[in-house]
C-alpha cells in the first residue's frame, strides 16, 4: 500500500483564509503544544516565492516505512541493524520490549496514515486525547531529521552528503496502488535508503519553507 508525504505551508494566505482544509488540525496542534507549554504553529506573512498551495513532497510503500523504523529502533536499542527480507516477528517483539523507547521517537512513534510533523523543536513526539483520536502523535521536524541524521549511516548513506531525494508523486496515490518501485541496485537497505530519502527530503524543507509534513 502506498503512502503519500505532502507539505502544507504555513503561510497565512493558506492558514488565515476562511477555506482552510487544516484549520481543525492545525488548532488541535496549538492545543497539543500549549499544553506541553510550546509556541502554537508557526505561521509566517506571504513573501515573494512562497505560496498557499499544498504538494506531494514524497511517496512509499507503508512496510518500507516500517522496515526504516526497525532499523531505527535497532540502532536506538544499541541493537546490530541488519537487513531483511520481509517484516516478521523480529520488528514487532522490538516495539513490545521498547515500547517506552519507540514513543520518544518522531519516527517510530507516529500514525502511518495520517498525523503531521511540525517545524518546532520539542524532545518527543506530543500527544492526548484529541490527537490520538485523530491523526495520531505530534511530531517535530526538527526531531525527525536529528533522528534520520543518526540511522543514516547504518544505512551506508552519508547525513551531510545524502543522495538526491526520490521523485515526488506526479499526483496523489490511492492507498491501494502500488507504491513507486525502489531501486534494485540500492543494496540490502534498498527499501530504508528510499523511505529515509523521502522522509529526509520533506523535514528538510519543512524547516526551510515553514511547512507541516503531512501523511496520507
Amino acid at each position: 500500500m502506498a503512502c503519500d508525504l505532502w507539505l502544507v505551508p504555513l503561510v497565512d494566505v493558506l492558514c488565515h483564509s476562511p477555506d482552510n482544509p487544516f484549520a481543525e488540525e492545525i488548532a488541535a496542534y496549538d492545543r497539543a503544544l500549549a499544553e506541553a507549554g510550546l509556541p502554537p504553529v508557526p505561521i509566517h506573512g506571504y513573501m515573494p516565492g512562497l505560496s498557499g498551495d499544498v504538494a506531494p513532497v514524497a511517496g512509499f510503500d507503508y512496510d518500507a516505512l516500517h522496515f526504516l523504523r526497525r532499523a531505527h529502533l535497532l540502532q536506538l536499542c544499541n541493537l546490530e541493524v541488519t537487513p531483511v527480507d520481509e517484516l516478521g516477528g523480529d520488528y514487532e517483539q522490538l516495539l513490545e520490549m521498547f515500547g517506552p523507547t519507540a514513543q520518544q521517537s518522531h519516527l517510530a512513534w507516529h500514525y502511518d496514515h495520517a498525523g503531521a510533523y511540525v517545524p518546532l523543536d520539542f524532545p518527543a513526539p506530543l500527544s492526548n486525547e484529541e490527537l490520538m483520536e485523530g491523526g495520531g502523535p505530534l511530531g517535530s521536524s526538527q526531531g525527525l531529521l536529528r533522528e534520520l541524521t543518526a540511522v543514516a549511516p547504518y544505512l551506508g548513506i552519508d547525513p551531510g552528503n545524502p543522495p538526491p531525494p526520490p521523485q515526488a508523486p506526479a499526483r496523489p496515490t490511492e492507498l491501494e496502488e502500488p507504491a513507486v518501485a525502489v531501486p534494485a541496485a540500492d543494496g540490502p537497505f534498498a527499501r530504508e535508503r528510499h523511505v529515509w530519502l523521502s522522509l529526509h527530503a520533506a523535514a528538510t524543507r519543512s524547516l526551510a519553507q515553514g511547512a507541516l509534513i503531512v501523511f496520507s
